[in-house]
């Protein structure tokens, strides 16, 4: 219709008066104006300094600074080193930092890298560090000590004894729930060989050497990866204390300030003389309660 305003007419901007900024005081203003206005200028640089201040601090009192400086270095130094994973876990990065800086490691990591160029090696690479990521370093209260990861396709995840989901309990890990079954009332042995609750309560699962070649056991023996996992020990040893050790097979050697338990390998080969009735899951339990630490609930096993 003529005369009719169009829609958009109801939504034209009206223009402002222009406002003089509080930092323009203008010359014929009194004096007292004059300092008001640079009063009130002083006072909004202030809170906003102070803002700024209490971000920071905010920061740095809840770790968040700090993380994302390590989270930063941990992906650098994985694309300097292949072997490194770059969603290692920050806490023992930080434990482990000055050993990734040794001859040893990079022999080691250039091995690896070689090993993965030839063929398949076990665990994935996304997977070699599960270990740190499952059990944060100031949460152990029990370290399972393993040889090298299975060898087997599908198997090996980062965390020794056990195997991904979908894919039957080993043989070791069968004597495991045998032994578990007599040892701690109500065990039930599940049908997965999955022990991630196991490492979310504080047990290391550790390996002494972290990757394998398919089909060949022991294959990365002697590369360097001994040298960083008696690292690993060496810092629980120095920074722990009432750490139970449980420690099957060959893999044993002396500590100090903690409990070891010590026994013939879980392997079919060896379970007879020694493993079978060793009682090691309730003995753990007892050392940890005497040092008024939360009991292990092997029990804990979910899927995922």
């Amino acid at each position: 219709m003529s005369g009719q305003k169009k829609l958009s007419s109801f939504f034209k901007t009206v223009p402002k008066k222009s406002k003089r900024p509080l930092s323009e005081a203008n010359e014929n203003d009194s004096p007292s104006k004059r300092q008001k206005v640079e009063g009130e200028k002083d006072k909004k640089i202030e809170d906003t300094s102070n803002k700024k201040a209490d971000s920071l601090q905010s920061s740095l009192s809840n770790g968040s600074f700090f993380e994302d400086n390590i989270k930063q270095e941990i992906v650098l130094l994985s694309k300097k080193l292949c072997v490194i994973d770059p969603n290692i876990g920050p806490s023992w990065y930080k434990a482990l930092k000055s050993e990734f800086k040794k001859p040893y490691f990079e022999k080691l990591n250039h091995f690896v890298e070689e090993e993965r160029k030839k063929g398949e090696v076990y665990p994935p690479t996304n997977q070699v560090w599960s270990w740190t990521r499952e059990c944060s370093m100031d949460k152990v209260k029990v370290v399972i000590l393993g040889q090298d990861p299975y060898h087997n396709p599908r198997q090996a995840h980062g965390l020794c004894f056990s195997v991904q989901l979908g894919v039957q309990p080993p043989p070791s890990l069968i004597n495991m729930y045998k032994e578990l079954e007599t040892d701690i009332e109500g065990f039930k042995a599940p049908k997965h060989g999955h022990l991630i609750g196991w490492a979310r309560q504080g047990v290391l699962l550790l390996n002494a050497v972290l990757t394998v070649k398919k089909n060949n056991p022991n294959s990365h023996k002697d590369q360097g990866w001994e040298n960083l996992t008696t690292a690993v020990i060496k810092y629980l040893n120095d920074h722990h204390r009432g750490i139970v050790f449980l420690l099957w097979g060959s893999y044993a050697q002396k500590k100090k300030k903690h409990h070891v338990l010590k026994t013939v390998h879980p392997s079919p080969l060896s379970a007879q003389r020694g493993w079978f009735g060793c009682k090691h899951f309730s003995k753990c339990n007892e050392l940890l309660k005497q040092n008024g630490k939360k009991p292990i609930d092997w029990n804990q096993l979910p899927e995922q």
